[in-house]
């Protein structure tokens, strides 16, 4: 019998809790462990779950396993998206490459640069609004650092456009979208970058969670 709550990696087989028949109790200590095997596996040896980290990644994997009683006390929507915030080399996009592996069985969603975004539109126009806006599962990296969108002269806030269009399908699909993303701005700056349009329709598209302000940059 397939048993959901092992994964094999590199040949080795990790167990995430126990598999009770009809559903898996996790055991988050199990799942740090998987972690990082997984990450040393996907960026290298020097990758290491940080232990200042665990406590934004309790919530991150409470999130994706979906455990109810945990994202209520952590006042996480799982209807939601992710908005994982943080200084710039903190970890966020590493994380949410590898958080895509916790739940196999979920429905993926692809990492797309922000900025790819941007210069697909600067090519091709509002086909690319168009593109993004489809029923696809998407975590825009580096969202607000982007470049501005130009398109035969017309200027546009190429993500803000996006978002506006997922926030829609959203709204279409009974909350069963998801769309996430990662962002080294804070709230007041996605409104500056955004408008206060997008930034309200942000709150009911994502979750917020953030790194400390001073998380170290992991990159160093």
């Amino acid at each position: 019998m397939d048993n959901p709550s092992k994964i094999i990696e590199g040949g080795v087989e990790y167990s995430l809790g126990e598999f009770d028949g009809k559903q898996v109790n996790y055991d988050f200590s199990k799942i740090l462990i998987y972690l990082d095997a997984k990450g040393k596996l996907l960026f290298g040896k020097d990758f290491k779950i940080y232990k200042k980290d665990k406590a934004l990644l309790l919530k991150l994997c409470s999130y994706f396993i979906r455990d109810k009683r945990s994202c209520e006390k952590h006042a996480i929507d799982l209807s939601k998206g992710i908005l994982l915030s943080g200084p710039i080399g903190c970890g966020k996009t590493s994380i949410m490459k590898l958080l895509r592996h916790l739940v196999p069985r979920q429905r993926p969603y692809e990492m797309i640069p922000c900025r790819n975004v941007t210069f697909s539109f600067n090519h091709l126009g509002f086909k690319t609004i168009e593109d993004y806006g489809d029923s696809r599962f998407y975590c825009f990296d580096d969202l607000g650092v982007e470049p501005a969108g130009r398109f035969y002269g017309k200027d546009l806030n190429v993500m803000g456009e996006v978002l506006l269009s997922r926030y829609e399908l959203y709204l279409d699909t009974r909350h069963k979208l998801k769309t996430h993303a990662t962002t080294n701005l804070n709230a007041e700056e996605l409104e500056n970058r955004y408008g206060s349009r997008v930034r309200s329709r942000m709150r009911e598209l994502f979750n917020l969670i953030a790194f400390e302000e001073h998380s170290q940059d992991k990159r160093r």
